[in-house]
């Protein structure tokens, strides 16, 4: 163990103490750890260090530990009572041994205790706080305003990190070097195929983000398509680009609820990438009820989502800074009531790897632009986003959470159109 000491701060050597007792069963210990007096705790020797903790203050590790929850933890790295240098994928191994460390009484009493004798200082808050949303869980109303939590953050933030189309789901590579802006339209025309969309046909794209996949499908298959999502600031600029291609007689992005949409059989195809985990559990078969009600007969709904088999008994870090009342479910759940409302289900295909590349790729490309996206909006919004795409990196890497493409069909007196093999999707 070898550790730098820069001087006699009995604070300092609090700290030190408590984190070498948490750590002390993780190995390999490969990061270095920081105080702020200077004193250093190396990585274990023959480990090559992949990131540094840095502690800011001798109030941060009272803060990140007393109550022992992720939250708690995530907050402290978002308002910077402790900073990351270097690889932030790289800590969740760490984090995740401290949220799950099970103590005994005798250890739990001992260290509270040294976490009581630390500075107390009043969190310093600024800038992105946690959500706060009102009304009935998974209403219109409330489900307008958790959109708005999220995508309004900033229109030029988003296209930091985005490709040039801002395609804001996992992209589709065929390879782990080829590069993001390709690898999203890989992925659009791989939805358009898989839909087989055909040249005045009418798509509806529910959650259509900017609209990347609207004017795609418009220009290069022949759709007339309609997109819909609860953000202004996302239809505003969807809509600009929609002009700026010459496409506004073939495409449009409006604001409205799917649930406000009306005209039964309207839709040759649907397709929703990324919203069915902010439906909510309870609110699943009246969404594939009405998805089946605007689909004509013979129609395919391509419905893409993540899904998540754990049970998230108080509320995540995920959900209360970045994706308020998401409830993504497990693929099993989810294609179960699309059965129950009548659609018959064809194909399901992980792209977990694909959004684990993806994540990584958008990652870089925020801190590549750290100070633009402070500019655009404020450093601890920074902070949730590098926080959140490097834990969700690292969760789809493991297979904690995973990312399904499910095709449904609603057949029409058994008949689908479909051919017999999938040969056309991989031409």
């Amino acid at each position: 163990m070898h550790i730098q000491s820069r001087s006699d701060d009995k604070s300092a050597n609090t700290c030190l103490s408590v984190l070498q007792f948490l750590l002390k069963d993780l190995h390999p210990r490969d990061f270095t750890i920081r105080l702020w007096d200077g004193t250093t705790w190396e990585a274990e020797p023959g480990t090559t260090s992949h990131f540094s903790m840095v502690i800011r203050h001798p109030a941060a590790l009272r803060r990140m530990f007393l109550s022992g929850g992720e939250r708690e933890l995530a907050e402290a790295y978002i308002y910077d009572d402790f900073d990351i240098v270097g690889s932030m994928e790289s800590v969740f191994p760490m984090a995740e041994h401290l949220v799950g460390l099970k103590l005994g009484i005798v250890d739990r009493i001992r260290l509270a205790g040294r976490l009581l004798s630390l500075p107390s200082r009043r969190a310093a808050k600024f800038g992105r706080e946690a959500a706060k949303l009102s009304g009935a869980i998974h209403s219109v109303e409330r489900d307008r305003q958790a959109v708005t939590y999220h995508y309004d953050t900033s229109n030029d933030f988003f296209g930091l990190y985005l490709d040039r189309r801002m395609v804001y789901s996992c992209a589709y590579f065929a390879s782990p070097e080829e590069e993001l802006d390709s690898a999203q339209e890989r992925k659009l025309d791989y939805i358009c195929r898989k839909l087989r969309l055909r040249p005045g046909e009418r798509l509806l794209d529910i959650g259509c983000g900017w609209g990347a996949l609207i004017m795609y499908a418009a220009k290069k298959y022949g759709v007339s398509a309609l997109g819909i999502t609860l953000s202004e600031q996302q239809s505003e600029l969807a809509n600009e680009h929609i002009c700026q291609e010459g496409l506004e007689d073939r495409c449009r992005a409006e604001v409205r609820d799917y649930r406000n949409l009306y005209g039964p059989e309207s839709f040759d195809k649907l397709v929703s990438i990324g919203m069915v985990e902010h439906v909510g559990r309870c609110m699943l078969p009246e969404y594939f009820r009405h998805a089946w009600r605007l689909l004509r007969p013979g129609g395919a709904f391509l419905n893409h989502g993540v899904a998540d088999h754990l049970d998230h008994r108080s509320p995540t870090f995920s959900q209360g800074f970045v994706f308020p009342d998401s409830e993504p479910v497990p693929i099993g759940e989810s294609t179960t009531i699309a059965e129950s409302v009548g659609f018959e289900v064809r194909d399901v295909e992980s792209l977990r790897e694909h959004y684990m590349l993806t994540l990584r790729h958008w990652v870089s490309r925020l801190e590549a632009h750290r100070e633009a996206a402070i500019r655009a909006t404020d450093e601890a919004t920074y902070r949730v986003w590098r926080l959140f795409m490097s834990a969700a990196a690292h969760q789809f890497k493991t297979g904690e959470t995973n990312v399904y493409q499910s095709l449904l069909v609603k057949s029409e007196k058994g008949n689908t159109g479909l051919p017999l093999t999938r040969a056309d999707w991989y031409r």
